[in-house]
């Protein structure tokens, strides 16, 4: 598929230059024209890509003509040279092409090589000899020239990529809102809104200064009857002690440290009840708002869709972007909200890399450092530069990310008509980042809902019942690529990278620096990736096929966006929240990893108990009680509770390469599940793995990160008798290596001369084991790969790194 630069390009009609937003072409000899311009040449009607004709007698004619207008040979003639082929219908005659030649009428034959198009019809062929590295050339590749000229010239280049379009999402461009809807009409819509929700806030104010006038009169009229109680207890008191001083003074003290203590309880009832009054009053006026914004997204889009059916009756409202998008293509875009169901499409198929938005990424970026006073400004400066619906949706959710709006400081005195006074919902907090997206989708024109339900937020522990209000949340899904997609801000929008402070809002500083972060998980989520962390109150904006319950959703897996980030899935169906032991205490959670990240994948965990943040059992860390191990695609966490009761497992990942990992730097993993395992009956004493070092057992390990492959033992668990040889082959250089011996009870420095090991000068690496005494052993192997050679002529010397370790179960018997 070729690309130009037509971004300087001239209309033949006017001979001006056209702009991308505003060209029709390329046409018959790469011409082009203005979309106002594209018109027939003798009746000026307006054409489109499915209504142009030209004139097919005159190869020099590159005009544009309605169907009622072309020039035409005479009834009954078309032959050969009247639509520019003679070349094509030289092709001699030969056995070796008969069945690849598509026949003419009586004057001769043309075939695909003739076209110039065998490599459009044989590209599926192609693609897949390409992957074998050869491809087999035609006998007579070189030598057979008759006929030859390329697909535009019998304008079939647009029919031709439509086609491969065809095959996945078709992201059609789409003209700049600014064609269809005049920017002082929108504006003036938007001052209307504007005024509804001043005389809203104003409603807020005057309720918030009633109530809290009642409130006060409420408590200064208890305050003065509580005070004229004890004082009048106290004058009654002091009556009766006339005669003795001493007693009065006690009486008074104790008058005062009761007058101190009725003001303190008052006061924290006081405090109590406002901040109760309070958060019902911001639950009102987030309702208010929410209805409010609600309308006047309707009535935005209302407008944008009139003038937009207004302009698409007179004009082609798509761009041609010589990338062969043709409207007979494209679904336009639907004026009314379409009812919720599962997309046909996953997100994978509308993008796979966060890499195509890098432009669109930008623009919110750059708009996000300037200021704006309407959102019809705001919301021009994102997406007039944006031609698909996803990249409309983009932007928006970027910028809101990008704006860091939980971290914004606003001037006590902000009024509606500045640019931060936009956002003046976020700092009365009124509005949410869901509420505030589906406002700038609807100003640029698409649809998007609020969706109420719960989340597994911050707080939530695998096992919790979503019996209360404490994880009640709210999300968005706007409408795009054809199908309605989750999007949640609040979850997508990160940090500020090397920022040294957060820039106050309305301040414009240095950017440079900066890397604004952002979880892209959060944008278009499948729907059966998303249900794993919200459920929303109707069943129907869970989008699956098959819905699924409240109780269903609590059992679920408690998941992160980094599990599926990196493709992880549970190939047990039976996997759950809470997993229970089995008479033993143990229990086993297994995750799948997909074939491209088994080699750099790197899992660890950690066990605590689920309600408190011990992690220790009779001083021995309760991480000593799970076995981790890798075979294949599989890693294994097998837990073996040390005594009844609930635990807290924690799975964390990281994706590295082994170069990293061979530096002995310290990595960051991040949690990508969390199960509660549930112990509550345990019928035998288990006693803690070996003391070695932290994460899998067995070499798989040793031969994804150091290339070190076992010849003897492939399985983490080893049954030996007294004497134990394990053998590896190195696949690349290694040096220094190390073996340590580690069993219960017996101390480290004890245990090492009985380990051993050699290199031949084969590449074979054996360590030898004599144990001691009968039971469990666990052996750590380290090594270090050779470095680079410095400026001196010596080698560099990596970190001793773990490398892999066993379980070894040593008795007479084996």
């Amino acid at each position: 598929m070729y690309r130009m630069n037509f971004y300087e390009s001239t209309c033949f009609r006017c001979s001006q230059t056209v702009y991308q937003v505003d060209r029709v072409g390329p046409l018959k000899d790469f011409t082009f024209f203005h979309s106002g311009c594209f018109k027939c040449a003798v009746c000026g009607t307006k054409l489109t890509l499915k209504t142009y004709y030209n004139n097919q007698h005159r190869q020099e004619d590159k005009e544009v003509y309605c169907c009622s207008h072309v020039p035409k040979i005479g009834p009954g003639h078309l032959d050969g040279s009247a639509v520019g082929i003679r070349s094509a219908l030289n092709v001699p005659r030969s056995a070796n092409f008969v069945n690849e030649q598509i026949r003419g009428s009586g004057k001769g034959t043309f075939d695909a090589e003739a076209l110039n198009i065998r490599p459009h019809l044989n590209g599926h062929h192609n693609s897949s000899n390409s992957n074998n590295g050869t491809q087999q050339a035609h006998p007579y590749q070189h030598h057979y020239q008759y006929g030859r000229f390329d697909a535009s010239a019998l304008h079939i280049a647009h029919a031709l990529r439509a086609t491969e379009l065809q095959k996945a999402y078709n992201k059609a461009r789409e003209k700049p809102i600014d064609y269809y809807l005049d920017k002082d009409e929108q504006t003036q819509l938007e001052m209307k809104h504007r005024k509804e929700e001043d005389d809203l806030y104003r409603k807020f104010a005057r309720q918030r200064e009633e109530e809290d006038k009642r409130m006060r009169e409420e408590f200064r009229d208890e305050w003065e009857k509580e005070l004229e109680r004890l004082t009048s207890r106290f004058e009654r008191e002091l009556q009766t002690k006339k005669k003795r001083p001493d007693e009065q003074k006690v009486l008074t003290l104790r008058h005062q440290q009761e007058r101190e203590d009725l003001e303190k309880n008052m006061t924290l009832r006081r405090d109590k009840k406002k901040e109760s009054l309070t958060r019902k009053l911001l639950e009102h006026e987030r309702a208010a708002t929410a209805a409010l914004v609600e309308k006047q997204s309707r009535e935005m889009l209302d407008l944008i869709n009139e003038k937009r059916s207004e302009y698409m009756m007179a004009e082609s409202l798509y761009l041609d972007d010589g990338d062969g998008y043709t409207e007979d293509v494209l679904l336009p875009y639907p004026s009314q909200a379409p009812i919720p169901a599962p997309p046909a499409l996953s997100k994978f198929e509308v993008y796979n890399d966060p890499v195509e938005f890098a432009d669109i990424d930008q623009i919110a970026i750059s708009v996000a450092q300037e200021d704006q006073k309407t959102f019809t400004d705001l919301v021009r400066q994102l997406v007039g530069r944006c031609g698909s619906d996803i990249e409309k949706a983009r932007t928006i959710f970027r910028w809101i990310t990008v704006k860091n709006l939980n971290t914004m400081q606003f001037d006590e005195n902000l009024r509606g008509d500045t640019p931060m006074g936009l956002l003046r919902g976020i700092k009365h907090g009124t509005e949410s980042y869901h509420v505030l997206f589906k406002r700038l989708c609807s100003y640029a024109g698409l649809h998007c809902v609020v969706i109420k339900g719960y989340s597994k937020s911050a707080g939530y522990q695998p096992g919790v019942r979503f019996e209360d209000n404490r994880f009640r949340n709210s999300w968005n899904a706007v409408y795009v690529a054809g199908a309605w997609r989750f999007v949640q801000c609040n979850w997508g929008a990160r940090h500020l990278v090397n920022a040294k402070e957060v820039p106050k809002a309305g301040s414009k500083g240095k950017s440079d620096s900066l890397r604004y972060e952002y979880d892209d998980h959060y944008f278009l989520t499948d729907p059966r990736e998303f249900i794993y962390e919200f459920f929303p109150l109707q069943s129907e904006w869970q989008l699956l096929k098959n819905p699924i319950t409240l109780q269903d959703f609590e059992e679920l897996p408690f998941v992160r966006s980094l599990f599926f980030r990196y493709g992880l899935y549970f190939p047990d169906s039976n996997t759950k929240a809470v997993m229970f032991t089995d008479s033993t205490g143990a229990a086993t959670v297994r995750i799948a990893m997909p074939a491209h990240m088994q080699s750099s994948l790197i899992f660890h965990y950690n066990l605590k108990f689920y309600d408190s943040d011990g992690d220790g059992f009779d001083g021995v860390s309760l991480k000593r009680f799970v076995m981790q191990s890798v075979v294949g695609n599989i890693v294994a966490f097998r837990v073996h509770a040390p005594c009844s009761g609930a635990f807290l497992l924690d799975i964390f990942a990281n994706a590295v390469t082994p170069k990293e990992y061979l530096t002995g730097e310290p990595m960051k993993f991040k949690s990508v599940c969390k199960f509660k395992i549930a112990c509550e009956d345990l019928q035998t004493v288990m006693v803690p793995l070996p003391d070695c070092a932290s994460g899998e057992w067995g070499p798989t390990k040793a031969t994804r990160l150091f290339g070190l492959v076992p010849i003897t033992h492939q399985d983490a668990l080893v049954f030996a008798g007294r004497e134990l040889e394990l053998q590896f082959r190195m696949s690349r250089p290694l040096t220094d290596f190390m073996a340590t011996l580690h069993k219960n009870g017996v101390e480290e420095k004890r245990l090492s001369k009985f380990v051993s090991h050699s290199v031949s000068d084969d590449d074979v690496v054996t360590f030898v084991i004599s144990f001691p005494e009968e039971g469990q052993y666990g052996l750590d192997i380290y090594t270090r790969e050779l470095g680079g050679s410095q400026s001196d002529g010596s080698s560099e010397k990596h970190l001793l790194t773990h490398c892999c370790k066993y379980l070894i179960n040593s008795s007479k018997r084996n």
